[in-house]
């Protein structure tokens, strides 16, 4: 790694991040509630914004170095039995895809619900269970690692507000993504790589987006969400104990010294 990882770091590239998340958001002027409703509000009020800040990261972890243990893991979970929450969630985000009207996309829209997907999936895995992770682990028990890199995911969707969505829906969003967030830490820890989880990630948002504009049937994978957050929560400690906790720290000080 070019640069040792510090926890100030990490809270340095999580407000950089929800500074230009806000910053072109605004510039576009698509309001947060708009975000899903057309192609055109899509690709404006959250593509843009979301490949801005991809650039913006790949920069980053270049510059750091911080690639690998970013995006793997040194030591995996011992526990692989955790991954059943995960894959609940993958199984409401397929439910919603199925409940969806996709009669009512065209191609255009559809274009722009996956290259949403892709670039949330990315972006927010990479800036909070990939860099702000990696510099969290630096100084920190893994248990604060994950409480800390998860809060502060919750956090940033307190931003939509800024963005035109109302508060309460905000804080609402906030609560349940520290508890999904929590659920893509579990991919990472269980599989050894933040790939996975990128990809849930992606599948996710794309499902959510899609059948709340276009619901055909009832979306009773939505329902699931609140489950799979409470499950994350129920069972993230077995991810964390009985592993070394600070997998990246020892070859950051064979390097230094």
């Amino acid at each position: 790694m070019r640069v040792t990882p510090r926890v100030w770091i990490g809270f340095a590239i999580w407000v950089g991040y929800i500074i230009i998340i806000v910053s072109v958001t605004l510039l576009s002027g698509v309001p947060f509630p708009d975000i899903g409703t057309s192609a055109d509000a899509t690709w404006r009020g959250a593509v843009m914004d979301l490949a801005v800040a991809a650039v913006a990261l790949v920069i980053v972890a270049t510059l750091l170095g911080w690639w690998r243990p970013a995006l793997f893991e040194q030591q995996r979970s011992r526990h692989k039995w955790p991954i059943f929450v995960p894959i609940i969630m993958l199984a409401a985000a397929i439910l919603n895809i199925f409940a969806t009207d996709w009669s009512q996309f065209d191609a255009s829209f559809v274009l722009s619900l996956l290259a949403l997907g892709v670039l949330v999936g990315f972006c927010e895995e990479l800036m909070a269970r990939g860099l702000v992770l990696t510099a969290f682990r630096a100084r920190l028990a893994e248990g604060w690692v994950w409480f800390l890199s998860s809060a502060l995911f919750g956090l940033m969707h307190l931003a939509n507000a800024l963005l035109g969505a109302p508060l309460l829906s905000s804080l609402q969003q906030a609560g349940l993504a520290f508890a999904s967030g929590t659920a893509f830490y579990i991919v990472r820890r269980v599989t050894g790589s933040l790939i996975w989880a990128m990809l849930l990630h992606g599948l996710w948002d794309v499902s959510v987006f899609a059948v709340g504009h276009a619901p055909a049937t009832a979306p009773f994978g939505a329902f699931l969400a609140p489950v799979v957050g409470i499950l994350s929560l129920a069972v993230v400690y077995w991810v964390i104990t009985g592993t070394h906790e600070r997998a990246t720290r020892k070859p950051v000080t064979a390097s230094v010294s």
